[in-house]
């Protein structure tokens, strides 16, 4: 098992009931995107699996353990969340001790410890900020160094909030790779993300929240073009998808995430009409 969320319920002290009866399986190297509106449940749903928060209702397992009985450090070696505000991770001095703290206090040796956050910081293009203060990077550079802190340990489970946020063309494809990669080792990757465009093109499963509660859950294809459900999380189908549903009249098929396998409903269209 990765995560198996029971009824669970949280409310936070400003009396916000955040999830409500949320029951969820989150199988092992299984890659889920949670999405919905804000306040609809998804970071709160992520800082469960590591601890942060305790369900008021329900329980949480996590790798076998339930995290009501657990510390957040027992927790964050097995499961690592990058926060959508990175500074939020931030408490060192420079670059370089910031990704290796965690490090050595999990024990490891000084020439692992080097050796991983050199591979860390050079993965995310960091490398030269290796003695800069974290606080003086741009939100895009904050970014890649909260991934660098958390995949510098290599959790089974990573939680990724909000991970296309300040990021430009170059590094939303980078960080795709990333993803897939993580995934194809084996690793539970977990991502509560706004981003319909990345989504579908990472094609994982897709668990819709609105207020507190799961609204649809399964495929990506079967989810991001289902136009109702993508209304009651509030969020927006993939432009392609918009696209190919205003021409569902002329024959082509709106359930289309990825430009290649557009072209190839227009040829097959296009081959149709020429017949």
């Amino acid at each position: 098992m990765s995560a198996i969320f029971e009824s669970v319920h949280y409310i936070y002290p400003s009396k916000v009931h955040a999830l409500r009866g949320v029951s969820l399986e989150f199988r092992p190297g299984e890659l889920v995107a949670l999405m919905g509106e804000n306040g609809s449940g998804k970071t709160t749903l992520l800082k469960h699996i590591n601890g942060l928060l305790k369900p008021v209702k329900g329980r949480v397992i996590v790798e076998g353990i339930d995290t009501r009985t657990a510390s957040v450090a027992q927790l964050s070696q097995v499961a690592g969340l990058v926060f959508q505000n990175a500074e939020e991770m931030f408490f060192e001095s420079n670059v370089f001790d910031e990704v290796a703290f965690a490090l050595r206090n999990f024990g490891y040796s000084e020439e692992v410890v080097r050796k991983r956050v050199e591979w860390a910081l050079k993965f995310f293009e960091l490398d030269t900020y290796s003695s800069q203060s974290p606080f003086l990077l741009s939100g895009g550079e904050k970014k890649r160094l909260a991934m660098a802190i958390i995949l510098a340990w290599s959790p089974r489970i990573i939680c990724l909030d909000e991970p296309t946020i300040g990021q430009d063309s170059l590094q939303k494809e980078k960080m795709k790779h990333m993803i897939k990669m993580l995934n194809t080792q084996g690793r539970t990757v977990l991502l509560a993300t706004h981003d319909v465009e990345f989504v579908a093109e990472l094609r994982p499963r897709v668990i819709l929240l609105s207020k507190g509660e799961v609204v649809a859950d399964g495929k990506c294809e079967e989810i991001l073009t289902d136009e109702t459900l993508v209304k009651k999380a509030s969020i927006l189908m993939p432009q392609l998808v918009y696209a190919f549903k205003r021409l569902e009249d002329l024959g082509f098929d709106s359930r289309v995430l990825d430009v290649d396998e557009g072209v190839r409903q227009v040829l097959k269209v296009l081959r149709h009409e020429s017949v």
